[in-house]
């Protein structure tokens, strides 16, 4: 996986998820999540799965009966915000003893049985693939046993899941297409805390778009830890294809068919995916993108380096010229693609020059955004396990202040590219820094600001871009657009 759907977004980590209350349910769920994308999109399938078990969500963590963390171990900086968080449930079990604490996803996988030795508040560890045996792993609990499942599954997809949406803005909503991921990323955790690959029936993935379409949603980002090696032949793991009947490999429905049947199927709903793997991308894909105006012209392309010696080190399947080939041939086909990058500076052996050639691959492509870190060691991991990481601190974050400053620089001639123009744009909410005007996002995923007038949250607007900064488009609505 990358660090991508594991774009951390920081404003939504360690939020308490809220959902329509039952008048039935009598227990009381305080669930938060941290990490990507994803582990938010689990929540939610928690959630659901609990509601039956009728627990009603709070975000009062003093009256909670069941408190679960969503964790992540992508970043030593997101179990760290999770061991905290565990040491202020612990102050609160004291006031409420009777409240029930587990951890959950990425971070229960990687320590497992750890946590109940280590955190002696914790009576529950539940895996990403194993949130279907909470109802027994409670009864457990109840019974004053600590319970842990950390099994990952083959074809554990929650496919037969409806998650119930939470803290949403009731414009965008999420849906989940693959689980797990096959790239053995030297720096990555998640084929160890999310197992292999395996992708969602599409037929379940229709139906739960056609849901979100039904309750007015208006753009749908199809998630995975890698979309474009979904590969629906009936189910399993996608490493077993070779072994599948002749008629179920015939058969099978990969990422650019899957996208076609959605953009054909729902035309007035907006669809986005992320993230995609280098690798992985076939220009069927980019070619599907043009075909439908209702597909974003954005796409998030992880690079992590733009060093050969790097990306050999990281176990990454292409090199920088591929992936230069891969962008060009992008631009070919959608001249107004927006791209954005992930970039990890100062892994193990990175050298100044590594540095600069990951500068110039960024002058070649001029990123609209970008998501940059300095490497962390991440135990269990290929790099954790066998490569010394050797760049020095004061190092990697001038290389990475050199990369952020680089990247400013290329996010403000991008948004410079749209002044004049008048776009497409989805109104998503209102602005943080003016209540008086709506925040919306264009097909390239370029947020514009302007005033609210008589136009409303999920209206399709025409807005005329009359100035930006290297974030953000300032305008005036011209009208509404075609899409209503």
């Amino acid at each position: 996986m990358e660090p991508s759907v594991k774009v951390i977004n920081e404003k939504i980590q360690g939020k308490a998820l809220v959902t329509e209350n039952k008048i039935e349910n009598t227990k009381k769920l305080f669930i938060e999540s941290y990490g990507c994308q994803m582990n938010m999109n689990d929540s939610e399938i928690v959630a659901a799965i609990l509601d039956k078990e009728g627990y009603n969500t709070t975000q009062i963590l003093e009256e909670a009966d069941l408190v679960l963390v969503n964790t992540c171990s992508i970043r030593e900086k997101a179990e760290t915000s999770v061991r905290k968080r565990l040491q202020k449930y612990n102050a609160v079990k004291k006031i409420n003893p009777k409240m029930k604490v587990g951890v959950l996803g990425c971070m229960a996988e990687r320590l497992k049985e750890k946590f109940l030795e280590e955190e002696k508040i914790v009576d529950l560890v539940v895996g990403p693939d194993a949130y279907k045996d909470l109802p027994n792993l409670l009864s457990e609990v109840s019974e004053g046993r600590s319970a842990v499942n950390v099994i990952l599954s083959k074809d554990e997809t929650y496919g037969d899941i409806s998650p119930v949406r939470l803290n949403t803005n009731g414009v965008t909503a999420f849906v989940s297409i693959t689980r797990g991921c096959d790239n053995m990323c030297t720096f990555c955790v998640v084929p160890f805390t999310r197992g292999r690959e395996r992708s969602r029936d599409p037929k379940s993935i229709l139906e739960e778009i056609q849901s979100m379409v039904d309750q007015n949603f208006k753009e749908i980002t199809l998630l995975g830890q890698n979309v474009d090696s979904f590969l629906w032949f009936g189910g399993g793991l996608k490493k077993d294809f070779k072994k599948a009947t002749e008629m179920a490999r015939a058969t099978a429905i990969g990422f650019a068919e899957l996208l076609d049947m959605c953009a054909t199927k729902f035309p007035k709903t907006r669809f986005r995916f992320s993230t995609s793997n280098p690798q992985d991308m076939s220009l069927d894909v980019i070619h599907v993108m043009a075909k439908h105006i209702n597909i974003c012209k954005y796409l998030h392309l992880p690079v992590q380096s733009g060093s050969n010696a790097m990306l050999k080190a990281m176990n990454r399947q292409h090199t920088r010229e591929e992936y230069m080939t891969l962008v060009d041939n992008i631009f070919k086909i959608i001249p107004e693609m927006s791209l954005s990058q992930d970039m990890i500076v100062g892994f193990c052996g990175e050298t100044e020059e590594d540095h600069q050639d990951t500068l110039a691959l960024m002058q070649y492509v001029k990123y609209d955004f970008g998501f940059m870190f300095t490497y962390s060691e991440r135990p269990g991991t290929l790099a954790g396990n066998k490569m010394d990481d050797d760049v020095p601190q004061p190092v990697k974050k001038r290389r990475l202040q050199e990369i952020i400053d680089l990247q400013q620089e290329h996010a403000l001639f991008r948004t410079q590219q749209h002044l004049g123009k008048i776009e497409e744009f989805l109104i998503e909410g209102t602005s943080k820094k003016n209540p008086d005007e709506w925040k919306a996002r264009n097909t390239q995923n370029t947020i514009a600001v302007f005033k609210k007038e008589h136009y409303k949250l999920g209206d399709f607007v025409n807005v005329k871009v009359e100035d930006c900064t290297s974030a953000t488009l300032k305008g005036t609505v011209v009208g509404y657009s075609d899409n209503n």
